[in-house]
C-alpha cells in the first residue's frame, strides 16, 4: 500500500517538527506575517482534525494526531487567542477558518462563537470582497463553527472556477488549487463525498486523471496530493491502477526523512542541514497534504472493498 507508507514516514516528519508549526510573538502582531504563523498551524489542525476522524482509534496514526490536535490546540490558549485577534482584525475571516478547524474536532471556545456570531450578522461581514473559492470557505467555517451561513452553497459554488464545468484544457496551476479547495469545501474536507453534485462528480472523474498526471510529470508534488485528496474525496474514484501509479510516484519523490518537497526533487534540495534536505516553509504544506490525501485513501479503499469492490493505496 504506496499511500500507507507515504503517510506514515510524512507524519513522522511531521511529528518530528511539531515546534515549527508553533505561535510565536508575532501571532498577534500588527505586523506579523499570518502566512507564517497562523496559516501553518491551521492546515496542521486541518489535517490532523479530518485524519483523527477518518482513521480508527485502534490504529496507531489515530493517537498521533491527535496529539499534534492537542499541541495545536494549546498554541491557541485552547481558543482564547481567537478572541483577541477578533478583537483586532473584527472582519477577518482567517481567524474564523482556523478556529473551524479544530470545531470540527470538538475543539471550542464559546465565547469566541458568541463574539463570531455577533461580527457575522452584520453587513461589512457579508459583503465583505472575496474570491468566489474563498466565499465558499467561509462559508463552510461558519457552519462548522456553529453560525448562520451569510449565503447560499450553490450561488457561491456556481461563481467558482470548478462549478463553471470549464473547458478543461483551461486548467493551470491556480486553477488546480482553487478547484481542490471547491471539493474540500464541499466534501467537509473529504468527509462526505456525497457533497459533491453529481454533474462535477462526473466531471472530475473524467478529467482529474490526465490533470494529476500533468502535476506528477511537472513534480508539482503539493499540488499533486491535493488532487489525490480530491479523488478520494469524490463519490466514485478514479480507476485503482491510476491511484497506485500516482502513489508510487510520489513515493519516489518522498526524502528518506518523510518530507515532500512543493516542488522539484531531492536532488534539487540544499544539502542537508539541521532541519532536513528542505526548508521548512518548502514542505511543510506538501508534506501534510501526503498525510491529508493517504488517509483519505486509505479510508476510501477500505469502504470500497468492504462494498466488494477495490481501490488500492
Amino acid at each position: 500500500m504506496s499511500a500507507r507508507r507515504v503517510e506514515e514516514a510524512a507524519l513522522d516528519w511531521v511529528c518530528a517538527h511539531r515546534d515549527r508549526f508553533a505561535l510565536g510573538e508575532d501571532a498577534l502582531a500588527a505586523d506579523g506575517q499570518v502566512n507564517r504563523t497562523w496559516k501553518p498551524l491551521g492546515e496542521l489542525a486541518q489535517v490532523c482534525a479530518s485524519v483523527c476522524v477518518g482513521t480508527p482509534p485502534s490504529d496507531p496514526l489515530h493517537a498521533r494526531v491527535t496529539e499534534l490536535l492537542d499541541f495545536a490546540w494549546q498554541q491557541t490558549h485552547k481558543g482564547e487567542m481567537f478572541l483577541l485577534m477578533q478583537s483586532l482584525e473584527p472582519f477577518a475571516t482567517y481567524p474564523l477558518e482556523v478556529y473551524a478547524a479544530f470545531a470540527s474536532a470538538g475543539y471550542r471556545h464559546p465565547g469566541y462563537e458568541a463574539s463570531a456570531a455577533v461580527v457575522a450578522r452584520t453587513r461589512g461581514w457579508r459583503l465583505t470582497e472575496q474570491y468566489p473559492t474563498r466565499r465558499l470557505g467561509v462559508m463552510e467555517a461558519e457552519r462548522r463553527s456553529g453560525l448562520s451561513p451569510h449565503g447560499k452553497v450553490p450561488q457561491a459554488l456556481d461563481r467558482t472556477w470548478l462549478g463553471g464545468l470549464p473547458e478543461p484544457w483551461t486548467f493551470e496551476r491556480a486553477a488546480g488549487y482553487a478547484l481542490t479547495h471547491v471539493v474540500f469545501h464541499l466534501t467537509e474536507w473529504g468527509r462526505t463525498p456525497q457533497g459533491v453534485p453529481p454533474d462535477l462528480a462526473d466531471y472530475l472523474r473524467h478529467w482529474l486523471p490526465p490533470w494529476l498526471d500533468t502535476c506528477l510529470e511537472a513534480r508539482m508534488w503539493d499540488l499533486s496530493c491535493e488532487l489525490l485528496a480530491v479523488a478520494a474525496s469524490l463519490p466514485s474514484p478514479p480507476e485503482p491502477a491510476v491511484l497506485e501509479d500516482a502513489w508510487q510516484r510520489v513515493a519516489a519523490a518522498q526524502h528518506a526523512c518523510g518530507a515532500i518537497p512543493e516542488e522539484g526533487s531531492a536532488r534539487d534540495a540544499a544539502p542537508p542541514g539541521q532541519d532536513g534536505p528542505y526548508a521548512f516553509t518548502d514542505c511543510y504544506h506538501s508534506t501534510l497534504m501526503a498525510v491529508f490525501a493517504a488517509a483519505l485513501t486509505t479510508a476510501r479503499r477500505s469502504e470500497v472493498e468492504r462494498a466488494g469492490q477495490g481501490v488500492p493505496g
